[in-house]
């Protein structure tokens, strides 16, 4: 018998046919992990309840002689594949044996689920889906309800999902942060209908400024949605007539009010890296130029909201750990590639954001 089953997923949220995934592991092992995927990311459509919302989801929907044979992993969406492996691996390794044998439970629905074939040394317990419910129509169906038609828009869902799931999804219904969920899936849903006579999907382009200045970095609150009330650097999508980098200006300009001279900041500009995970945009595939500039010990240069900024302000790099929940799309991921922010622990959280939820 396998010694731990590996159960990989996002469970946004949990539904049948992921129960019978973790009975398969729960069936093929003595002890069961589910790594828990998109772990600390801001509330949005696509990822619109905490890892910690989950994992009591998750347990609850248990009978309590398997709880104790469940462990959760959080992991983080590091929009690159292989940083995310080797977080899942490390993170494993520290809840197992030396030796333990492993498996890993899934089934290839499509293409994102390749990962199951980039943990060679895991046995691969390959399951038939499980039924026709997808996790994506349950989101379609609950952000186009409203707080009052929530129970009747769930009932075709009820027998789809445990019924601490159906609760859990009713009673969130009724929060603030569901009505600012469904502003943001509307506006997603007219952004991508605007382009669905296009000829071929579009591609978007965009520029961000990471600027940096005495250890600390310039950061917004974006004033619309989506991500309306999140952190995110300076930036925005390119005009026809512009260079990246006369956008990254541009951007940082009319968001900050920010009026060092582009001869300074072109001196301070350290390094220039494409993100371009298909997956790290809710508009569509968007791909970005993130310029990072750091000014040094020179004096903070005056900075005010406006356009798109709701907020701005210097923020220290040694709290940006903790205000990782807080941050729009990958923004929190582009900042700890040019500044290390999780090197420390690739899976764990914070001590500060570890009761958060």
């Amino acid at each position: 018998m396998i010694d731990t089953a590996l159960f990989i997923g996002r469970y946004q949220p949990l539904h049948n046919g992921h129960m019978a995934l973790l009975r398969r592991a729960l069936d093929s092992a003595r002890n069961v992990i589910v790594v828990l995927g998109s772990a600390w990311q801001a509330r949005s459509p696509k990822n619109p309840f905490t890892w910690q919302e989950r994992a009591a989801l998750l347990h609850g929907a248990l009978p309590e002689a398997d709880r104790a044979r469940v462990q959760v992993l959080p992991v983080r969406d590091y929009y690159n594949q292989a940083v995310w492996v080797d977080a899942v691996r490390q993170g494993v390794a520290r809840r197992v044996a030396p030796g333990s044998r492993l498996g890993l439970v899934g089934h290839f629905k499509d293409a994102t689920s390749s990962y199951l074939r980039a943990f060679p040394g895991w046995e691969l317990i390959d399951m038939a889906r499980q039924g026709g419910t997808d996790a994506t129509a349950i989101r379609d169906a609950y952000f186009g309800a409203t707080p009052a038609t929530v129970h009747r828009v769930l009932a075709p869902w009820a027998d789809a999902m445990p019924p601490n799931t159906l609760a859990f999804l009713q009673d969130f219904a009724q929060q603030a942060a569901y009505e600012a969920l469904r502003e943001e899936w509307q506006m997603l849903r007219g952004y991508r209908a605007a382009w669905a006579q296009a000829p071929y999907p579009p591609v978007f382009v965009t520029v961000d400024a990471v600027l940096r200045c005495q250890d600390h970095v310039l950061l917004i609150r974006r004033a619309h949605a989506p991500g309306k009330g999140q952190r995110a650097v300076p930036g925005g999508f390119i005009e026809q007539r512009e260079t990246l980098w006369q956008s990254c200006l541009r951007e940082l300009r009319e968001e900050t009010h920010c009026a060092l001279p582009e001869a300074q900041l072109h001196a301070a500009l350290r390094e220039v890296t494409v993100f371009d995970h298909p997956d790290r945009s809710q508009r569509g595939r968007t791909i970005t130029h993130a310029y990072y500039i750091d000014l040094e010990d020179m004096p903070f240069p005056t900075v005010e909201a406006d356009d798109d900024a709701l907020q701005v302000e210097w923020v220290a790099i040694d709290q940006l750990a903790g205000l990782e929940e807080e941050f729009f799309e990958d923004h929190f991921h582009m900042l700890d590639h040019f500044l290390g922010l999780t090197a420390a622990d690739a899976t764990d959280p914070p001590p500060e954001t570890a009761h958060q939820g």
